[in-house]
């Protein structure tokens, strides 16, 4: 199977580079498998669309102003990290609430003449950054120090949100809100769970009364979610890993569930990793069509990239042939595309 295999012509114009004004008013296109039978739907309707019994599993990280800017120490040379993930095995919210010296990061770095083991970089507010190893390909192992007490209250002051690198401006005001779902709780992604950006508390509430409840996984979204996957063999790519969880309240309520809906490829990757079982760990799972799927029984998910490993997850879900005619023809219509744009619901054919 080939990078080329997952491939999509999309005009540019339909990426969307706001939001709209109200979360749920984004369009839906349900998908059913196997048959392929598309309807245009508004995400507002969900209610109609599941039943009694069924099981919504959210991401409830919360993104991080992870984006520093800087300068070197010294020279004054321009600086840019992007933090990525501590080098223990914690969650971002964990590690970003130890005193700033005693974790190290993994972070994505540019620099005008480059970075070196030993630079020291300083930000806004007395954030200050040592490169302990430069590991190559712009990644780096740094540790920071602060007149803070927390590295999360030194980044509140220093960072600026990450927005994907298709959405063409800088951040604004409104995305410190609308770049966050209503319900997002750990503090410690770098892009955001977006298909639950759809969500209002008034629809969850809906949803209960319909029968429909919900609960919470996390996992610590990275920068690897908009990297298109290299030319050549899948078999060669290899995922970055990203902390995830399933508390023990969730995998009772999975227990109890006659369907389970996944709400997001994150939610996915997180489910089939740990088996819809109680636990935590690094993740690097890489969904392609042959995949096998113990957990979810339905998936609601945004407009993914082509070539992205995240479409390739969703047509393992759906169908390889299934998901590039139904993206086509979310193409044909208008549909808006990727973190700002509309979602995908996949289920099975009714029963006749």
């Amino acid at each position: 199977m080939l990078t080329s295999d997952f491939d999509f012509q999309l005009p540019p114009e339909l990426i969307a580079q706001t939001p709209l004004a109200a979360r749920d008013a984004s369009r839906l296109l349900v998908l059913r498998r196997p048959s392929g039978k598309i309807q245009h739907r508004r995400f507002a309707e969900l209610p109609a669309l599941l039943r009694k019994g069924d099981l919504l599993v959210l991401n409830d990280a919360r993104v991080i102003p992870a984006r520093l800017l800087g300068k070197k120490v010294g020279t004054g040379g321009k600086v840019e990290l992007l933090l990525i993930r501590p080098v223990a095995q914690l969650l971002r919210a964990e590690a970003a609430l130890e005193a700033s010296a005693q974790v190290e990061w993994q972070c994505l770095g540019q620099a005008s003449k480059g970075l070196r083991a030993g630079a020291q970089v300083e930000f806004e507010g007395g954030l200050r950054a040592e490169i302990v190893e430069a590991v190559g390909n712009g990644d780096y192992v740094v540790r920071f120090t602060s007149p803070l007490a927390t590295l999360a209250a030194a980044l509140e002051r220093a960072g600026r949100l990450p927005l994907p690198p298709y959405i063409d401006r800088p951040p604004d005001a409104a995305d410190a809100e609308r770049y966050q779902t209503v319900f997002a709780r750990a503090k410690g992604s770098v892009a955001a769970p977006t298909a639950g950006l759809h969500f209002t508390p008034q629809l969850l509430a809906s949803l209960e009364e319909v029968g429909v409840r919900h609960a919470f996984v996390t996992l610590d979204v990275g920068p690897g979610t908009f990297l298109p996957v290299r030319e050549g063999a899948l078999s060669a790519h290899k995922m970055h890993a990203e902390r995830c969880s399933v508390p023990a309240q969730t995998a009772a309520a999975i227990e109890a569930a006659q369907r389970v809906v996944a709400v997001g490829t994150t939610v996915v990757r997180t489910l089939e990793s740990l088996g819809g079982e109680a636990g935590e760990l690094d993740t690097s799972l890489f969904i392609l069509p042959g995949f096998k799927f113990e957990v979810v029984g339905a998936l609601l998910t945004n407009f993914h990239l082509p070539r992205s490993t995240l479409l390739m997850l969703v047509s393992a879900f759906a169908g390889r042939e299934q998901t590039l005619a139904a993206y086509a023809e979310a193409v044909e219509e208008r549909y808006r595309f990727f973190s700002y744009g509309d979602a995908m619901f996949i289920e099975d054919d009714s029963p006749e």
